[in-house]
């Protein structure tokens, strides 16, 4: 017999079915949708988490090329280079620039004439040598200056310095993947070159200092912006941050390994990376195949001052690790569920017993019956419950019938008697008796069938009942918790329905008629004082005054460090809209319900204020936005989103006021107590990487 066919014929198949069919198609069903969303989110992080520490190189990058200018317009501006310059100073002009050179750790420093020739050199530039085409000289010489990168060709870094030509020089190292290159070396140089007006006491332009930078094999670079991007214990056993500064696709400063600890330098990115970031202008956010292992890398092309792709900006760390404890994990809870759902089907054919016994010998016994055996009977079952008093309701249920039966048979015998004596007449009448006859054993027979039908449609009801309550208590308890399983609830929920109604049709049958983070108290002025702290570079370099009003004397339940990242945003961002100086106004204040309606929470109001340009009318709508940014090359979009986000995870928000022209103010306001609306914890690292947070801003 086929398993359709048992599965059609036997009460007991078609409740192994209903049972064991949920557990067995469920829990494939349930794997592959846990396997296929661990995969989604787990690329989610990783680029979420590499774009992050991009964002902080790129703060970092920008730092060290404004700290070269910095150095450049200090000498420029400073009374002993004018003290040089006078006809009766004492000390030439030489021997001042040889002696800043190494102070300022400068690779050349070259005093020029206003048409933008040496004067003067700290390196065996000769005199007269044109230097007037670079564009940082030529803002220099229009009274502005600056500091950017360039490319430098050998014979540029060789008219500088013959040195500096022999530092930028690196042997390519053949790579895996890395496109075709027919050239034995790298002699380009990557510079951050600077340069500053000199003014006279009358304020008039004398000359122009111009300096710079060579990037080629400077290793303290790559070192310290590494230990800046990847502190320790920001990653997990077993993985490495890398961070490098490329020529093109050249490695020329990182800190990756090749073999036995020698750094990568002179080996390329691959083709696809060089691709997508050199010739297309994009930014990697992906893995990547890095020299000899897989990273979870980011690149940013390098523009030069004319607009030119001149090299990458690369962090990255191992992906390995990672990718190990993820398998690790889905392998634990796929073990574990399956073990589960083990365990629940043996209970579940251990607890059927009770039914399937009772059933099977009433199915027997009516075999027997069927095949002749009058006399049989069901007998004592040990079940007690609905099944057992049926099968104890179908033995009486036979005696009646024999009783009728025996009462039937001796009628049968008397009539026999008197058709001998009676006419034609009476035979027709026995014949129809014969046939009420035939219709009462009918009859009896299906209203023992009937009986059966209910009791067993009775017995599925009680653990469907069960099973739906307890799914409704589930989805109330759960609630939103629920949502990542809401198609397996609805999918049980359709699966208790249509056990419903095979119930439904079965009483039809018998009876026709009827769901950190860690938290502290935090003091918010103290969290404030601490940020003020953490940016005061940011505060001085602008010329910004601060004007702290704390009146806030409650405290919040949030974790400081997530706080801290929000509130340094906001400051930087609000220097930032400040380049000229301006005033930075920090308030704090209590929230009552009682008398400040319009929040409706009690809490704390965190207000930072500025005062420069403001925030145009319609970027205000997306001024929240992911990667939504006005500053072009500064920043990623990334600060007020993310800082939107973790102040609604505690149930708080954060709002905007601005006026163009006239600055904007950012208020926070936090709950006392915080209410959990969402914390899936998809910004990883926010926490431990607050200040990196607020570089890449």
């Amino acid at each position: 017999m086929s398993f359709s066919e048992r599965l059609r014929g036997s009460v007991r198949m078609k409740l192994l079915a209903l049972v064991l069919a949920p557990l067995m198609l469920g829990f494939p069903l349930i794997m592959g949708l846990l396997w296929y969303w661990g995969e989604v989110y787990y690329h989610r992080l990783m680029v979420s988490r590499v774009g992050s520490d991009l964002a902080t190189a790129h703060g970092y990058f920008e730092r060290v090329i404004d700290g070269v200018g910095n150095s450049v317009h200090g000498l420029a501006a400073s009374q002993a280079l004018a003290r040089t310059l006078a006809p009766e100073a004492p000390e030439t002009v030489a021997t001042l620039l040889a002696a800043r050179k190494g102070g300022l750790a400068l690779d050349f420093l070259n005093l020029l004439d206003v048409n933008g020739r040496v004067l003067h050199a700290a390196t065996a530039t000769p005199a007269g040598r044109a230097r007037g085409d670079w564009p940082v000289v030529q803002q220099a010489i229009r009274a502005q200056g600056g500091s950017v990168i360039e490319r430098f060709a050998p014979a540029e870094l060789d008219a500088l310095d013959a040195t500096l030509r022999e530092r930028a020089r690196l042997a390519l190292v053949p790579t895996e993947r890395a496109r075709a290159d027919a050239r034995s070396a790298e002699e380009r140089g990557l510079v951050v070159h600077a340069a500053a007006p000199v003014h006279d006491a009358a304020g008039n332009l004398v000359a122009v200092l111009e300096g710079g930078v060579l990037l080629n094999g400077n290793l303290d670079f790559v070192d310290t912006l590494n230990a800046i991007v990847y502190r320790d214990g920001s990653l997990p056993e077993g993985s490495q941050g890398t961070a490098t500064l490329f020529v093109d696709d050249v490695r020329i400063a990182t800190n990756v390994r090749l073999f036995e600890g020698a750094r990568a330098l002179g080996t390329r990115a691959s083709e696809e990376v060089r691709t997508h970031v050199l010739e297309r202008g994009q930014t990697w956010l992906e893995t990547a195949f890095v020299v000899n292992d897989w990273y979870v890398s980011a690149y940013e092309p390098v523009v030069n001052s004319r607009g030119e792709r001149v090299g990458m900006l690369y962090v990255g760390f191992l992906e390995t690790p990672f990718r190990n404890a993820k398998r690790i994990a889905l392998l634990v809870v796929s073990a574990l569920a399956l073990l589960v759902s083990a365990a629940g089907a043996l209970l579940t054919l251990y607890w059927a017993r009770g039914i399937f016994r009772p059933l099977e010998r009433m199915h027997a016994t009516i075999g027997r019956i069927d095949a002749g055996d009058e006399r049989a009977r069901v007998g004592d079952v040990a079940s007690r419950d609905e099944l057992g008093r049926l099968a104890t309701a179908f033995d009486r249920l036979l005696d009646d019938q024999a009783a009728r039966r025996a009462e039937l048979q001796a009628l049968n015998a008397s009539l026999d008697r008197k058709v001998v004596e009676r006419t034609a007449d009476l035979a027709a009448a026995n014949e129809e008796l014969r046939v009420a006859q035939r219709r009462l054993v009918m009859s009896e027979k299906l209203a023992a069938i009937g009986e059966l039908t209910a009791g067993v449609a009775h017995e599925i009801s009680n653990p469907t009942a069960v099973i739906q309550g307890n799914l409704d208590l589930m989805r109330e308890e759960l609630g939103a918790a629920a949502q990542p399983v809401a198609n397996e609830v609805r999918l049980i929920h359709e699966q208790v329905g249509r056990i419903r109604l095979i119930v439904t049709k079965l009483l039809q049958f018998a009876r026709p008629g009827e769901f950190a983070g860690y938290v502290e108290a935090v003091d918010v002025n103290a969290a404030l004082a601490d940020c003020l702290v953490l940016t005061r570079q940011h505060l001085a370099r602008a010329e910004v005054a601060v004007v702290q009003k704390p009146g806030a004397c409650g405290r919040v339940c949030i974790n400081l460090q997530e706080l801290q990242q929000v509130l340094i945003n906001l400051i930087v961002n609000a220097v930032q809209a400040m380049p000229a100086g301006g005033t930075l106004t920090l308030e704090t204040a209590d929230l009552n319900p009682a008398r400040d309606p319009a929040h409706g929470m009690r809490g704390v109001r965190i207000t930072v204020r500025d005062t420069g340009s403001g925030i145009r009318a319609e970027d205000m709508a997306r001024i929240f936005d992911p990667f939504f940014t006005t500053k072009k090359r500064q920043g990623t979009g990334l600060g007020l989103s993310i800082s939107h986000t973790l102040i609604e995870r505690y149930g708080g928000r954060i709002e905007v006021d601005s006026t163009p022209g006239q600055g904007a103010a950012f208020t926070v306001s936090l709950r006392a107590e915080p209410v959990y609306r969402n914390d899936p914890a998809p910004l990883h690292g926010v926490r431990d990487d607050a200040i990196r947070e607020t570089d890449a801003t």
